[in-house]
């Protein structure tokens, strides 16, 4: 016997504040206090030029490669536009209840990363820092505005963008050859991947509420997902870049993403009928073809570095 599900956004908030206030108190009993300036080398840092009359930046300066840099720079800019991604949450969630009191703690708990990595960069002189902020300003100016209808394809974005954000902050950390940059990035990291717990276990309850509608929603938001920062002045080549890295890939976004969300929500082992089936049919090729193209994409890039390492030792 089927039963129908509800799909207002008012009927649905109501039955998910239960789930929400239940994860909310596990987030808060879970996460741990942290401080941002603890993770900053401050002995590094010195005076730039400008009002302070201090050192101009050079290139030189930095430590990190080129590739650690232009990363460590996507994700601050992507981390600076919290403004716009707190306004979307709370005008879908509302500021009531625990539905607004998670939104007010990620949103401070958000904060910190930003915080931390800029002063990061600017203490250890990794990038320049008039470019950084000529870049966050053209950034915010652009804002965000949520692609995606409704509360359940909202939900299933954020599961899959906490989970990337986690898994390009780590993987940055490791490729930086910075000890202090891995440290403070395995942090934020920390933090994202206890923002998609909460957000996975939500979609799990819509599941469990409303399985074709929320089948439908994740099969929707799955094939045309983008990162927040895409609207980052030159994100595409960034991306090559870091995709050529092994920071984020389609083989990472495919395994590391996309299907551990999937299988711990149980997406394709519900009952589903109707258009909930057929939207199941449809991610089960949308997840077959895109593992295609991370494999081919793997094997172009290790063709790549072969060559390259072949010249370099000819």
């Amino acid at each position: 016997m089927t039963h129908p599900e509800p799909a207002d956004l008012l009927v649905l908030l109501r039955e998910l504040e239960p789930v929400v206030e239940e994860n909310l108190n596990r987030h808060l009993a879970t996460a741990k206090e942290w401080f941002p300036h603890e993770y900053v080398p401050w002995s590094e840092g010195r005076d730039f030029d400008g009002v302070l009359g201090g050192e101009p930046w050079d290139p030189g300066q930095s430590r990190l490669s080129e590739v650690a840099r232009t990363s460590l720079v996507v994700n601050l800019l992507t981390e600076d536009n919290l403004p716009s991604y707190h306004h979307e949450i709370a005008t879908i969630f509302g500021r009531d209840g625990a539905w607004g009191t998670w939104v007010h703690r990620w949103t401070a708990e958000e904060g910190r990363h930003g915080i931390a990595i800029r002063d990061y960069l600017l203490a250890t002189r990794a990038v320049d820092p008039v470019a950084l902020e000529r870049a966050r300003m053209q950034h915010m100016e652009g804002g965000f505005s949520n692609s995606y209808d409704g509360l359940i394809e909202s939900v299933a974005y954020v599961s899959f963008q906490e989970l990337a954000t986690r898994v390009s902050h780590r993987n940055t950390g490791a490729i930086s050859g910075d000890p202090v940059c891995e440290q403070l990035l395995a942090r934020v990291a920390a933090d994202e991947n206890l923002h998609m717990i909460f957000y996975r276990n939500l979609l799990n309850a819509a599941f469990d509420l409303a399985p074709n509608t929320a089948m439908q929603a994740v099969a929707k938001v799955a094939a045309s997902f983008q990162m927040p920062g895409h609207t980052i002045e030159n994100f595409g080549r960034k991306s090559v870049q870091i995709a050529k890295a092994g920071i984020y890939d389609l083989r990472l976004h495919h395994d590391d993403v996309l299907v551990p969300v999937l299988r711990q929500v149980k997406a394709l082992d519900r009952e589903l009928s109707g258009d909930g089936a057929a939207a199941r049919d449809e991610l089960v090729a949308f997840m077959t073809d895109l593992d295609a193209q991370a494999s081919r994409f793997v094997e172009r890039r290790e063709a790549a570095r072969a060559k390259q390492m072949a010249r370099a030792g000819a």
